[in-house]
Protein backbone atom coordinates (compact mmCIF):
# COMPACT_ATOMS: atom_id res chain seq x y z
CA UNK A 1 0.00 0.00 0.00
CA UNK A 2 1.59 3.28 -1.10
CA UNK A 3 0.90 6.77 0.16
CA UNK A 4 -1.68 8.91 -1.65
CA UNK A 5 -0.85 12.61 -1.14
CA UNK A 6 -3.75 15.02 -0.86
CA UNK A 7 -4.01 18.43 -2.43
CA UNK A 8 -2.69 21.83 -1.39
CA UNK A 9 -4.26 21.74 2.05
CA UNK A 10 -6.87 24.37 1.22
CA UNK A 11 -10.42 23.69 2.39
CA UNK A 12 -12.90 23.43 -0.52
CA UNK A 13 -15.11 26.51 -0.76
CA UNK A 14 -18.35 24.52 -0.60
CA UNK A 15 -17.16 22.73 2.55
CA UNK A 16 -16.36 26.11 4.13
CA UNK A 17 -19.76 27.54 3.22
CA UNK A 18 -21.77 24.62 4.55
CA UNK A 19 -19.64 24.29 7.73
CA UNK A 20 -20.07 28.00 8.56
CA UNK A 21 -23.81 27.71 8.08
CA UNK A 22 -24.14 24.49 10.06
CA UNK A 23 -21.78 25.57 12.87
CA UNK A 24 -22.13 29.34 13.32
CA UNK A 25 -20.30 29.12 16.66
CA UNK A 26 -17.84 26.55 15.38
CA UNK A 27 -16.92 23.18 16.83
CA UNK A 28 -13.70 21.76 18.28
CA UNK A 29 -12.60 20.41 14.90
CA UNK A 30 -13.42 23.67 13.10
CA UNK A 31 -11.80 25.91 15.73
CA UNK A 32 -8.62 23.85 15.73
CA UNK A 33 -8.34 24.00 11.94
CA UNK A 34 -8.88 27.77 12.01
CA UNK A 35 -6.60 28.36 14.99
CA UNK A 36 -3.70 26.01 14.24
CA UNK A 37 -4.03 25.34 10.53
CA UNK A 38 -3.07 21.95 9.03
CA UNK A 39 -1.29 20.02 11.79
CA UNK A 40 0.41 17.38 9.66
CA UNK A 41 1.73 16.83 6.15
CA UNK A 42 1.85 13.61 4.20
CA UNK A 43 5.61 13.94 3.78
CA UNK A 44 6.10 13.55 7.54
CA UNK A 45 4.82 9.97 7.27
CA UNK A 46 6.22 9.09 3.84
CA UNK A 47 8.69 6.55 5.24
CA UNK A 48 5.83 4.49 6.69
CA UNK A 49 4.56 3.56 3.24
CA UNK A 50 6.24 1.82 0.27
CA UNK A 51 6.88 3.76 -2.91
CA UNK A 52 4.79 1.33 -4.94
CA UNK A 53 1.54 -0.50 -4.35
CA UNK A 54 -2.11 0.22 -3.76
CA UNK A 55 -2.80 3.85 -2.85
CA UNK A 56 -3.43 4.62 0.81
CA UNK A 57 -5.58 7.34 2.26
CA UNK A 58 -3.73 10.53 3.21
CA UNK A 59 -1.52 9.70 6.25
CA UNK A 60 -1.74 13.31 7.44
CA UNK A 61 -5.52 12.96 7.49
CA UNK A 62 -5.30 9.61 9.26
CA UNK A 63 -3.05 11.14 11.91
CA UNK A 64 -5.58 13.91 12.58
CA UNK A 65 -8.46 11.44 12.66
CA UNK A 66 -6.54 9.27 15.12
CA UNK A 67 -6.11 12.21 17.49
CA UNK A 68 -9.72 13.39 17.14
CA UNK A 69 -10.75 9.81 17.84
CA UNK A 70 -9.04 10.00 21.24
CA UNK A 71 -10.43 13.49 21.90
CA UNK A 72 -14.01 12.26 21.51
CA UNK A 73 -13.54 8.67 22.66
CA UNK A 74 -14.63 7.12 19.36
CA UNK A 75 -14.17 3.56 18.17
CA UNK A 76 -12.58 2.92 14.78
CA UNK A 77 -16.00 2.45 13.20
CA UNK A 78 -17.32 5.67 14.76
CA UNK A 79 -14.24 7.63 13.68
CA UNK A 80 -14.54 6.39 10.09
CA UNK A 81 -18.25 7.23 10.13
CA UNK A 82 -17.45 10.75 11.40
CA UNK A 83 -15.13 11.30 8.43
CA UNK A 84 -17.85 10.17 6.05
CA UNK A 85 -20.83 11.97 7.63
CA UNK A 86 -19.74 14.93 9.78
CA UNK A 87 -19.30 18.32 8.17
CA UNK A 88 -16.97 19.71 10.84
CA UNK A 89 -14.60 16.74 10.50
CA UNK A 90 -14.53 17.18 6.72
CA UNK A 91 -13.71 20.86 7.34
CA UNK A 92 -10.81 19.96 9.63
CA UNK A 93 -9.49 17.47 7.07
CA UNK A 94 -10.00 19.79 4.10
CA UNK A 95 -12.28 17.31 2.29
CA UNK A 96 -15.02 17.75 -0.25
CA UNK A 97 -18.52 17.23 1.14
CA UNK A 98 -19.02 14.14 -1.00
CA UNK A 99 -15.74 12.50 0.05
CA UNK A 100 -16.65 8.90 1.06
CA UNK A 101 -13.81 8.60 3.59
CA UNK A 102 -12.26 5.19 4.23
CA UNK A 103 -12.99 1.79 5.70
CA UNK A 104 -12.60 1.68 9.48
CA UNK A 105 -9.90 -1.02 9.23
CA UNK A 106 -7.54 1.59 7.73
CA UNK A 107 -7.12 3.17 11.18
CA UNK A 108 -5.85 -0.07 12.68
CA UNK A 109 -3.41 -0.54 9.82
CA UNK A 110 -2.19 3.04 10.20
CA UNK A 111 -1.61 2.56 13.94
CA UNK A 112 0.46 -0.53 13.19
CA UNK A 113 2.65 1.55 10.87
CA UNK A 114 2.97 4.31 13.48
CA UNK A 115 3.88 1.84 16.22
CA UNK A 116 6.61 0.19 14.17
CA UNK A 117 8.34 3.54 13.58
CA UNK A 118 7.59 5.23 16.94
CA UNK A 119 5.31 7.47 14.88
CA UNK A 120 3.26 8.51 17.88
CA UNK A 121 6.00 11.00 18.73
CA UNK A 122 5.62 12.57 15.30
CA UNK A 123 1.92 13.10 15.96
CA UNK A 124 2.55 14.77 19.31
CA UNK A 125 5.42 16.80 17.84
CA UNK A 126 3.19 18.05 15.02
CA UNK A 127 0.71 19.50 17.49
CA UNK A 128 3.46 21.01 19.65
CA UNK A 129 5.04 22.62 16.58
CA UNK A 130 1.74 24.21 15.58
CA UNK A 131 1.17 25.40 19.15
CA UNK A 132 4.69 26.83 19.36
CA UNK A 133 4.14 28.82 16.16
CA UNK A 134 1.07 30.37 17.81
CA UNK A 135 3.04 31.28 20.94
CA UNK A 136 1.37 28.66 23.13
CA UNK A 137 4.62 26.91 24.13
CA UNK A 138 7.34 28.99 25.74
CA UNK A 139 11.03 28.19 25.81
CA UNK A 140 12.81 27.75 29.15
CA UNK A 141 9.54 27.98 31.05
CA UNK A 142 8.19 25.74 33.78
CA UNK A 143 7.23 22.10 33.40
CA UNK A 144 5.99 19.39 35.74
CA UNK A 145 5.97 15.60 35.54
CA UNK A 146 4.21 12.74 37.23
CA UNK A 147 3.58 9.07 36.49
CA UNK A 148 0.63 6.74 36.88
CA UNK A 149 -0.01 3.03 36.50
CA UNK A 150 -1.55 1.53 33.37
CA UNK A 151 -3.34 -1.81 33.39
CA UNK A 152 -2.59 -4.35 30.70
CA UNK A 153 -5.22 -5.03 28.07
CA UNK A 154 -5.04 -8.71 29.00
CA UNK A 155 -7.15 -9.94 31.92
CA UNK A 156 -5.58 -10.54 35.32
CA UNK A 157 -4.65 -14.18 35.87
CA UNK A 158 -4.00 -16.18 39.01
CA UNK A 159 -0.98 -18.49 38.89
CA UNK A 160 -2.93 -21.55 37.74
CA UNK A 161 -4.69 -19.54 35.03
CA UNK A 162 -1.37 -18.10 33.88
CA UNK A 163 0.44 -21.40 33.38
CA UNK A 164 -2.66 -23.11 31.93
CA UNK A 165 -3.27 -20.26 29.47
CA UNK A 166 0.39 -20.22 28.50
CA UNK A 167 0.21 -23.90 27.63
CA UNK A 168 -3.13 -23.47 25.84
CA UNK A 169 -1.75 -20.55 23.81
CA UNK A 170 1.20 -22.68 22.66
CA UNK A 171 -1.11 -25.57 21.78
CA UNK A 172 -3.31 -23.31 19.65
CA UNK A 173 -0.29 -21.90 17.81
CA UNK A 174 1.09 -25.39 17.18
CA UNK A 175 -2.34 -26.63 16.05
CA UNK A 176 -2.41 -23.89 13.43
CA UNK A 177 1.18 -24.43 12.26
CA UNK A 178 1.53 -28.24 12.42
CA UNK A 179 -1.90 -29.80 13.09
CA UNK A 180 -1.01 -33.34 12.03
CA UNK A 181 2.14 -33.40 14.12
CA UNK A 182 0.33 -32.07 17.20
CA UNK A 183 -2.52 -34.57 16.82
CA UNK A 184 0.03 -37.35 17.13
CA UNK A 185 1.80 -35.78 20.11
CA UNK A 186 -1.15 -34.57 22.19
CA UNK A 187 -2.36 -36.81 24.98
CA UNK A 188 -6.10 -37.52 25.30
CA UNK A 189 -6.44 -35.55 28.55
CA UNK A 190 -5.05 -32.41 26.93
CA UNK A 191 -8.25 -31.86 24.95
CA UNK A 192 -10.27 -31.98 28.16
CA UNK A 193 -7.97 -29.63 30.07
CA UNK A 194 -6.82 -27.11 27.45
CA UNK A 195 -9.48 -26.94 24.73
CA UNK A 196 -11.30 -24.06 26.49
CA UNK A 197 -10.18 -20.99 28.40
CA UNK A 198 -8.81 -21.54 31.89
CA UNK A 199 -10.98 -20.03 34.62
CA UNK A 200 -10.08 -19.91 38.29
CA UNK A 201 -13.65 -20.85 39.19
CA UNK A 202 -13.17 -24.22 37.48
CA UNK A 203 -10.10 -25.13 39.52
CA UNK A 204 -10.36 -26.89 42.91
CA UNK A 205 -10.63 -24.70 46.00
CA UNK A 206 -8.42 -26.70 48.38
CA UNK A 207 -4.73 -25.87 48.44
CA UNK A 208 -3.59 -29.47 48.08
CA UNK A 209 -5.72 -30.14 44.99
CA UNK A 210 -4.69 -26.84 43.39
CA UNK A 211 -1.07 -27.87 43.88
CA UNK A 212 -1.83 -31.16 42.11
CA UNK A 213 -3.38 -29.28 39.18
CA UNK A 214 -0.33 -27.03 38.98
CA UNK A 215 2.03 -30.01 38.85
CA UNK A 216 -0.12 -31.67 36.19
CA UNK A 217 0.04 -28.52 34.03
CA UNK A 218 3.78 -28.33 34.59
CA UNK A 219 4.23 -31.94 33.52
CA UNK A 220 2.07 -31.48 30.41
CA UNK A 221 3.99 -28.37 29.38
CA UNK A 222 7.31 -30.13 29.93
CA UNK A 223 6.21 -33.01 27.69
CA UNK A 224 5.10 -30.60 24.98
CA UNK A 225 8.41 -28.73 25.07
CA UNK A 226 10.32 -32.02 24.89
CA UNK A 227 8.33 -32.97 21.79
CA UNK A 228 8.88 -29.57 20.14
CA UNK A 229 12.63 -29.67 20.74
CA UNK A 230 12.97 -33.33 19.73
CA UNK A 231 15.10 -33.97 16.60
CA UNK A 232 12.13 -35.20 14.57
CA UNK A 233 9.87 -32.18 15.19
CA UNK A 234 8.89 -30.07 12.14
CA UNK A 235 11.07 -27.09 11.34
CA UNK A 236 9.93 -23.71 12.61
CA UNK A 237 8.04 -24.85 15.71
CA UNK A 238 10.72 -23.64 18.09
CA UNK A 239 10.60 -20.18 16.52
CA UNK A 240 6.92 -19.64 17.33
CA UNK A 241 6.45 -16.77 19.79
CA UNK A 242 3.94 -18.79 21.82
CA UNK A 243 6.38 -21.69 22.16
CA UNK A 244 9.15 -19.35 23.28
CA UNK A 245 6.79 -17.83 25.85
CA UNK A 246 5.95 -21.33 27.10
CA UNK A 247 9.65 -22.17 27.41
CA UNK A 248 10.38 -18.99 29.38
CA UNK A 249 7.40 -19.48 31.69
CA UNK A 250 8.36 -23.09 32.40
CA UNK A 251 12.00 -22.19 33.11
CA UNK A 252 10.84 -19.52 35.55
CA UNK A 253 8.12 -21.52 37.34
CA UNK A 254 9.10 -25.21 37.13
CA UNK A 255 12.20 -27.36 37.49
CA UNK A 256 12.98 -31.04 37.72
CA UNK A 257 14.00 -32.68 40.98
CA UNK A 258 15.24 -36.27 40.62
CA UNK A 259 13.44 -36.53 37.29
CA UNK A 260 10.10 -35.20 38.54
CA UNK A 261 8.60 -31.83 37.61
CA UNK A 262 8.25 -29.53 40.62
CA UNK A 263 7.09 -25.96 41.07
CA UNK A 264 9.85 -23.52 41.87
CA UNK A 265 9.90 -21.82 45.23
CA UNK A 266 9.05 -18.08 44.92
CA UNK A 267 12.56 -17.22 46.12
CA UNK A 268 13.98 -19.29 43.27
CA UNK A 269 12.21 -17.30 40.54
CA UNK A 270 13.66 -14.35 38.63
CA UNK A 271 12.82 -10.78 39.70
CA UNK A 272 9.55 -9.21 38.60
CA UNK A 273 11.24 -7.13 35.90
CA UNK A 274 12.09 -10.35 34.00
CA UNK A 275 8.93 -12.32 34.72
CA UNK A 276 5.93 -12.20 32.32
CA UNK A 277 2.50 -12.29 33.95
CA UNK A 278 0.36 -13.37 30.99
CA UNK A 279 1.03 -15.14 27.68
CA UNK A 280 -1.16 -12.64 25.87
CA UNK A 281 0.85 -9.53 26.77
CA UNK A 282 4.42 -10.63 27.32
CA UNK A 283 5.68 -7.08 27.90
CA UNK A 284 3.41 -6.51 30.91
CA UNK A 285 4.93 -6.80 34.38
CA UNK A 286 3.67 -6.80 37.95
CA UNK A 287 4.53 -3.84 40.16
CA UNK A 288 3.50 -2.43 43.52
CA UNK A 289 3.51 1.23 44.54
CA UNK A 290 2.35 1.86 48.07
CA UNK A 291 -1.12 0.27 48.25
CA UNK A 292 -1.54 -0.21 44.49
CA UNK A 293 -0.57 -3.46 42.75
CA UNK A 294 -1.09 -3.91 39.03
CA UNK A 295 -0.05 -5.86 35.93
CA UNK A 296 0.92 -3.68 33.01
CA UNK A 297 2.86 -0.50 32.41
CA UNK A 298 3.64 2.98 33.67
CA UNK A 299 3.31 6.31 31.85
CA UNK A 300 5.09 9.59 32.63
CA UNK A 301 3.37 12.81 31.52
CA UNK A 302 5.24 16.12 31.32
CA UNK A 303 3.37 19.36 30.73
CA UNK A 304 3.98 23.09 30.71
CA UNK A 305 2.56 25.10 33.62
CA UNK A 306 2.55 28.78 32.72
CA UNK A 307 -0.23 31.07 33.95
CA UNK A 308 -0.90 32.78 30.59
CA UNK A 309 -0.81 29.80 28.20
CA UNK A 310 -2.60 26.44 28.14
CA UNK A 311 -0.88 23.60 29.97
CA UNK A 312 0.25 21.43 27.08
CA UNK A 313 1.78 17.97 27.33
CA UNK A 314 5.31 18.18 25.95
CA UNK A 315 6.48 14.62 26.57
CA UNK A 316 5.00 11.18 27.11
CA UNK A 317 7.20 8.26 28.19
CA UNK A 318 5.85 4.74 28.62
CA UNK A 319 7.72 1.92 30.39
CA UNK A 320 6.97 -1.46 31.85
CA UNK A 321 5.55 -1.29 35.36
CA UNK A 322 8.78 -2.23 37.13
CA UNK A 323 10.84 0.76 35.91
CA UNK A 324 11.26 3.22 38.78
CA UNK A 325 10.53 6.93 38.47
CA UNK A 326 14.06 7.67 39.65
CA UNK A 327 15.58 6.12 36.53
CA UNK A 328 13.38 8.17 34.18
CA UNK A 329 14.42 11.76 34.92
CA UNK A 330 17.40 11.73 32.54
CA UNK A 331 15.34 10.00 29.83
CA UNK A 332 12.59 12.61 30.09
CA UNK A 333 15.08 15.49 29.94
CA UNK A 334 16.76 14.00 26.87
CA UNK A 335 13.41 13.62 25.10
CA UNK A 336 12.36 17.17 26.01
CA UNK A 337 15.63 18.52 24.64
CA UNK A 338 15.24 16.53 21.41
CA UNK A 339 11.84 18.09 20.68
CA UNK A 340 12.99 21.62 21.68
CA UNK A 341 10.74 21.76 24.75
CA UNK A 342 13.46 22.05 27.40
CA UNK A 343 12.07 23.82 30.48
CA UNK A 344 14.02 26.18 32.71
CA UNK A 345 12.40 24.67 35.82
CA UNK A 346 11.16 21.10 36.12
CA UNK A 347 8.91 20.27 39.09
CA UNK A 348 8.53 16.62 40.09
CA UNK A 349 7.55 14.54 43.12
CA UNK A 350 9.93 12.73 45.46
CA UNK A 351 10.22 9.70 43.17
CA UNK A 352 12.39 11.42 40.52
CA UNK A 353 15.27 13.51 41.93
CA UNK A 354 18.65 12.16 43.01
CA UNK A 355 22.01 13.84 43.35
CA UNK A 356 23.06 12.52 39.95
CA UNK A 357 19.89 13.74 38.18
CA UNK A 358 20.18 17.19 39.78
CA UNK A 359 23.65 17.56 38.29
CA UNK A 360 22.78 15.99 34.93
CA UNK A 361 19.71 18.20 34.53
CA UNK A 362 21.71 21.34 35.32
CA UNK A 363 24.92 20.64 33.40
CA UNK A 364 23.67 18.74 30.35
CA UNK A 365 20.25 20.29 29.77
CA UNK A 366 20.23 23.61 31.65
CA UNK A 367 17.24 22.50 33.73
CA UNK A 368 16.70 23.32 37.39
CA UNK A 369 15.16 20.10 38.72
CA UNK A 370 12.95 20.63 41.77
CA UNK A 371 11.44 17.88 43.88
CA UNK A 372 11.50 16.70 47.51
CA UNK A 373 14.73 14.85 48.22
CA UNK A 374 15.07 11.90 50.51
CA UNK A 375 16.36 13.14 53.83
CA UNK A 376 19.35 11.72 55.67
CA UNK A 377 17.72 8.54 56.94
CA UNK A 378 20.47 7.41 59.27
CA UNK A 379 19.43 6.50 62.81
CA UNK A 380 21.45 9.39 64.21
CA UNK A 381 19.53 11.95 62.13
CA UNK A 382 16.18 10.65 63.39
CA UNK A 383 16.78 12.07 66.88
CA UNK A 384 17.31 15.67 67.91
CA UNK A 385 20.46 14.81 69.85
CA UNK A 386 22.05 12.52 67.24
CA UNK A 387 24.91 13.49 64.95
CA UNK A 388 23.85 13.12 61.34
CA UNK A 389 26.07 13.65 58.32
CA UNK A 390 25.64 17.40 58.56
CA UNK A 391 27.54 17.37 61.85
CA UNK A 392 30.74 16.14 60.15
CA UNK A 393 33.27 18.33 58.33
CA UNK A 394 34.24 16.83 54.97
CA UNK A 395 37.67 17.63 53.53
CA UNK A 396 37.30 16.50 49.92
CA UNK A 397 40.85 17.39 48.97
CA UNK A 398 42.42 15.29 51.72
CA UNK A 399 39.69 12.63 51.54
CA UNK A 400 39.03 12.86 55.24
CA UNK A 401 36.11 13.64 57.51
CA UNK A 402 36.22 15.21 60.96
CA UNK A 403 33.65 14.15 63.54
CA UNK A 404 31.98 16.44 66.15
CA UNK A 405 34.56 15.18 68.67
CA UNK A 406 37.43 16.47 66.54
CA UNK A 407 38.74 13.09 65.33
CA UNK A 408 39.53 12.41 61.68
CA UNK A 409 38.59 9.37 59.64
CA UNK A 410 41.10 6.60 58.92
CA UNK A 411 39.58 5.12 55.74
CA UNK A 412 38.00 6.58 52.60
CA UNK A 413 36.95 4.08 49.92
CA UNK A 414 34.62 3.59 46.93
CA UNK A 415 31.52 1.44 47.42
CA UNK A 416 28.10 0.75 45.89
CA UNK A 417 24.88 1.48 47.75
CA UNK A 418 22.03 -1.00 48.12
CA UNK A 419 20.49 0.48 44.95
CA UNK A 420 23.74 0.13 43.00
CA UNK A 421 24.71 3.82 43.17
CA UNK A 422 28.40 4.75 43.67
CA UNK A 423 29.06 6.07 47.19
CA UNK A 424 31.99 6.79 49.47
CA UNK A 425 32.51 4.81 52.65
CA UNK A 426 34.19 6.88 55.37
CA UNK A 427 35.24 4.99 58.50
CA UNK A 428 36.56 6.20 61.85
CA UNK A 429 38.94 4.41 64.19
CA UNK A 430 37.68 2.17 66.97
CA UNK A 431 40.38 3.64 69.21
CA UNK A 432 38.91 7.12 68.72
CA UNK A 433 35.24 6.14 68.98
CA UNK A 434 35.38 3.82 72.00
CA UNK A 435 36.43 6.44 74.63
CA UNK A 436 34.56 9.34 72.95
CA UNK A 437 32.30 11.25 75.40
CA UNK A 438 29.62 11.75 72.71
CA UNK A 439 29.69 8.14 71.53
CA UNK A 440 25.99 7.64 72.43
CA UNK A 441 24.92 10.52 70.13
CA UNK A 442 27.13 9.30 67.28
CA UNK A 443 26.78 5.49 67.28
CA UNK A 444 23.23 4.30 67.69
CA UNK A 445 23.95 0.59 68.15
CA UNK A 446 25.22 -0.61 71.57
CA UNK A 447 27.41 -3.16 69.78
CA UNK A 448 28.74 -0.67 67.25
CA UNK A 449 32.50 -0.21 67.43
CA UNK A 450 33.05 2.86 65.27
CA UNK A 451 31.16 5.38 63.16
CA UNK A 452 30.83 5.03 59.39
CA UNK A 453 29.49 7.51 56.84
CA UNK A 454 28.11 6.79 53.39
CA UNK A 455 28.56 9.89 51.23
CA UNK A 456 27.77 10.74 47.64
CA UNK A 457 30.62 11.97 45.51
CA UNK A 458 31.65 15.60 45.77
CA UNK A 459 29.35 17.23 43.20
CA UNK A 460 26.34 15.11 44.14
CA UNK A 461 26.92 15.71 47.85
CA UNK A 462 26.97 19.47 47.46
CA UNK A 463 24.01 19.44 45.08
CA UNK A 464 21.99 17.46 47.61
CA UNK A 465 23.05 19.66 50.52
CA UNK A 466 22.16 22.84 48.61
CA UNK A 467 18.80 21.48 47.46
CA UNK A 468 17.84 20.23 50.93
CA UNK A 469 18.65 23.60 52.43
CA UNK A 470 16.56 25.37 49.77
CA UNK A 471 13.61 23.04 50.29
CA UNK A 472 13.33 24.03 53.94
CA UNK A 473 12.34 27.59 53.00
CA UNK A 474 8.74 28.73 52.87
CA UNK A 475 9.40 30.35 49.50
CA UNK A 476 10.37 27.00 47.91
CA UNK A 477 7.40 25.24 49.48
CA UNK A 478 5.09 27.84 48.00
CA UNK A 479 6.63 27.47 44.56
CA UNK A 480 6.42 23.69 44.77
CA UNK A 481 2.63 23.85 44.90
CA UNK A 482 2.62 24.21 41.11
CA UNK A 483 3.56 20.53 40.74
CA UNK A 484 0.19 19.30 42.05
CA UNK A 485 -1.59 20.40 38.88
CA UNK A 486 -0.15 17.54 36.84
CA UNK A 487 -2.33 15.13 38.80
CA UNK A 488 -5.34 16.82 37.21
CA UNK A 489 -3.82 16.08 33.81
CA UNK A 490 -3.55 12.41 34.71
CA UNK A 491 -7.19 12.47 35.83
CA UNK A 492 -8.20 14.06 32.52
CA UNK A 493 -6.31 11.38 30.61
CA UNK A 494 -7.96 8.63 32.64
CA UNK A 495 -11.51 10.00 32.45
CA UNK A 496 -11.52 11.38 28.91
CA UNK A 497 -9.12 9.12 27.03
CA UNK A 498 -9.08 5.86 28.99
CA UNK A 499 -5.46 6.24 30.07
CA UNK A 500 -5.78 3.82 32.99
CA UNK A 501 -6.05 0.68 30.82
CA UNK A 502 -4.14 -0.10 27.65
CA UNK A 503 -6.27 -0.58 24.56
CA UNK A 504 -3.60 -2.73 22.94
CA UNK A 505 -1.19 -5.49 23.84
CA UNK A 506 2.53 -4.87 24.10
CA UNK A 507 4.70 -1.96 25.16
CA UNK A 508 5.08 -0.57 21.62
CA UNK A 509 1.37 -0.09 20.92
CA UNK A 510 0.64 0.96 24.50
CA UNK A 511 3.24 3.69 24.05
CA UNK A 512 1.49 4.76 20.84
CA UNK A 513 -1.81 4.96 22.70
CA UNK A 514 -0.24 7.26 25.28
CA UNK A 515 1.31 9.51 22.62
CA UNK A 516 -2.10 9.88 20.97
CA UNK A 517 -3.65 10.51 24.38
CA UNK A 518 -1.18 13.34 25.02
CA UNK A 519 -1.92 14.79 21.58
CA UNK A 520 -5.68 14.57 22.22
CA UNK A 521 -5.42 16.34 25.58
CA UNK A 522 -3.38 19.08 23.93
CA UNK A 523 -6.04 19.64 21.26
CA UNK A 524 -8.76 19.80 23.90
CA UNK A 525 -6.76 22.34 25.89
CA UNK A 526 -5.90 24.46 22.88
CA UNK A 527 -9.62 24.54 22.04
CA UNK A 528 -10.43 25.60 25.62
CA UNK A 529 -7.83 28.36 25.28
CA UNK A 530 -9.29 29.54 21.97
CA UNK A 531 -12.79 29.71 23.42
CA UNK A 532 -11.68 31.34 26.67
CA UNK A 533 -12.91 28.42 28.78
CA UNK A 534 -11.47 28.86 32.29
CA UNK A 535 -9.54 26.04 33.91
CA UNK A 536 -11.61 23.89 36.22
CA UNK A 537 -11.10 24.44 39.91
CA UNK A 538 -10.42 21.62 42.31
CA UNK A 539 -13.80 20.35 43.45
CA UNK A 540 -14.47 20.17 47.19
CA UNK A 541 -17.52 18.49 48.66
CA UNK A 542 -19.94 20.47 50.80
CA UNK A 543 -18.91 18.57 53.93
CA UNK A 544 -15.18 18.95 53.25
CA UNK A 545 -15.63 22.72 53.19
CA UNK A 546 -16.61 22.56 56.87
CA UNK A 547 -13.20 21.18 57.89
CA UNK A 548 -11.49 23.45 60.46
CA UNK A 549 -8.75 25.59 58.96
CA UNK A 550 -6.11 24.14 61.32
CA UNK A 551 -6.84 20.50 60.42
CA UNK A 552 -5.33 18.51 57.54
CA UNK A 553 -7.26 16.06 55.39
CA UNK A 554 -6.14 13.08 57.53
CA UNK A 555 -7.46 14.71 60.69
CA UNK A 556 -4.13 15.83 62.14
CA UNK A 557 -3.55 19.33 63.45
CA UNK A 558 -1.48 21.64 61.30
CA UNK A 559 1.81 22.75 62.77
Amino acid sequence: MSMQPKGSGEIPAETVRVARAAFPKGSLAIRLRDGLGPLFTDEEFADLFPARGRHAWSPAGLALVSVLQFVEGLTDRQAAEAVRARIDVKYALGLELDDPGFNFSVLSEFRDRLAQADGGRRVLDGILTAAREKGLVKKAGRARTDSTHVLSAARDLCWLEMVAETLRSALNALAQTAPDWLAGVAEPDWFRHYATRAEDSRFPTSRAKRDEVGLRIGLDGTRLLAAVFAPGAPDGLRALAEVETLRQMWVQHFHQVEGEVRRRDPKDRPPGALRPVTPYDTDARTSIKRDTAWDGYKVHLTETCEPDTPNLITNVATTVATVSDRSMAETIHTQLTARDCTPGEHWVDAGYPTGATLISARDEHGIALHGPLQADNSAQSSTDSGFGQDAFIIDWGSKQATCPGGKTSINWSERLSQTGQPVLRVRFSVLDCRPCPVRRECINSPSGKSRELRLRHHDEHHALQTARAEQKSDEWKERYKVRAGVEGTIAQGVQRCGLRRSRYRGLTKTSLQHQLTGAAINLARVDAHLTGTPRARTRTSHFARLRPADQTIDGAKKA
